[in-house]
């Protein structure tokens, strides 16, 4: 493993050649998010719409570029307050997919989030204060292969953005 750079990150992530891009979030809650938090707890729609318009646009954009994404979200249930907005505003067009954590008791998956590409893992380090803590990356193929599996895994037990929101929310 070794330690880079946010710009870094970026580099390796949407370097040549273009190729999906795979995020396994494993955390509850985000303090990176909490402005949209704070924003979507005190009602205030403009300010999440804004936020959430921004994410799709990048989205769109990187999409249109060659770089499909895809997102699993391992949830503790029931969801936590932070959890239920994630699903209340998630963009129903986003390849997405919500698992619940007692689905994945038996399957091993990293210690960290992660973005995966076919030949390298980005890992997004936290620290218990909820603040990123790091970040390393692998291109180690054992590791790059586990990471790989254990999306999939997830992927394969999720329940489709849609279909997870009208149940849950």
């Amino acid at each position: 493993m070794e330690s880079i750079s946010a710009a870094r990150r970026l580099e390796l992530l949407f370097g040549e050649p273009a190729q999906e891009i795979r995020k396994l979030e494993l955390r509850d809650r985000y303090e990176v998010d909490r402005s949209l938090f704070e924003a979507w707890r005190s009602g205030d729609r403009e300010a999440v719409e804004k936020t959430m318009r921004e994410h799709r646009d990048a989205r769109a954009e990187r999409v249109a570029r060659g770089f499909p994404f895809r997102r699993v979200r391992v949830v503790s249930e029931p969801l936590s307050e932070y959890q239920r907005m994630a699903v209340e505003i998630a963009d129903p067009d986003e390849l997405l997919r919500w698992v619940p954590r007692s689905k994945v008791s038996a399957v091993p998956l990293p210690g960290n989030d992660c973005l995966i590409r076919d030949d390298v893992v980005v890992f997004n380090l936290i620290g218990g204060d909820d603040q990123q803590a790091g970040i390393h990356f692998s291109s180690e193929p054992d590791v790059v292969r586990f990471c790989n599996e254990a999306f999939e895994r997830a992927w394969s037990l999720g329940v489709p953005n849609g279909e997870y929101a009208s149940s849950r929310v």
